[in-house]
């Protein structure tokens, strides 16, 4: 294990506005990680910024806004990614969208908005920044995916068709690019004290996993670089 390891490496997160992705960003940052914080909302993108830059550890944080949703966003934020960092070292797929709807009241509209944020847009960022990875021989490439990435629960039928696709996605991306020393990892967190958690009505708010100690786990994870990987990771809750 190197704590050392990310130290001026350049990340790029989406969802960097939301719970979890906030507090990666946020921990990222501390470990030597210059950002680039991608989300929807302005202000806090803005707000993050402004935080990791209190640190004073003297990283260049950037950011942008996207709706991931759609393919224009995603070629543009690609576009400013290059042009303010130029290379990308370590990605974290972090937005996503959670939907509670039954199989008979989901429809084609909300399936595609899903698979768009959840599916598309990562596959689409680990193609694009895995090429940097590759030439420089290290990388990392987190995949945010969810406990119903291998379960399957009633009411939210899209959202595990996403999971178990990101889950599935990880583990080709990692068996394709180990050999150059990319590494490859899908983390797996049960419900998670969020906005998106607080979704959730039937189960215990106060159960939920924290996300800063999902962030610590991210961050304690990446920092291996010798032969020893766990490139598929379940968080779970302590008490359900």
């Amino acid at each position: 294990m190197n704590r050392k390891i990310l130290r001026n490496k350049n990340c790029f997160i989406t969802g960097a506005s939301g719970g979890i992705g906030r507090e990666i960003a946020l921990k990222l940052s501390e470990s030597g990680c210059n950002m680039f914080l991608a989300g929807r909302n302005t202000s806090k993108l803005i707000n993050l910024k402004k935080e990791i830059e209190s640190f004073g550890k003297k990283v260049k944080v950037f950011y942008d806004t996207a709706d991931l949703s759609k393919t224009a966003d995603i070629i543009n934020i690609i576009k400013v990614v290059r042009h303010k960092m130029g290379t990308i070292d370590v990605l974290v797929n972090c937005a996503g969208v959670f939907q509670v709807k039954s199989l008979n009241d989901a429809n084609e509209k909300d399936f595609d908005e899903c698979i768009n944020i959840n599916v598309r847009a990562p596959f689409i960022f680990c193609k694009e920044f895995s090429k940097d990875m590759v030439k420089k021989k290290w990388g990392r490439i987190v995949n945010i995916g969810s406990s119903s990435a291998y379960n399957g629960f009633k009411d939210t039928i899209i959202y595990c068709t996403t999971k178990h696709a990101v889950l599935g996605m990880s583990r080709a991306i990692h068996n394709e690019l180990k050999e150059h020393k990319v590494r490859t990892y899908c983390i797996s967190p049960g419900s998670v004290k969020t906005k998106m958690g607080k979704m959730l009505k039937s189960q215990n708010y106060e159960t939920f996993i924290d996300a800063k100690e999902i962030a610590q786990y991210v961050d304690f994870l990446i920092s291996f670089d010798d032969n020893m990987v766990s490139e598929e990771v379940r968080l779970n809750r302590m008490f359900v």
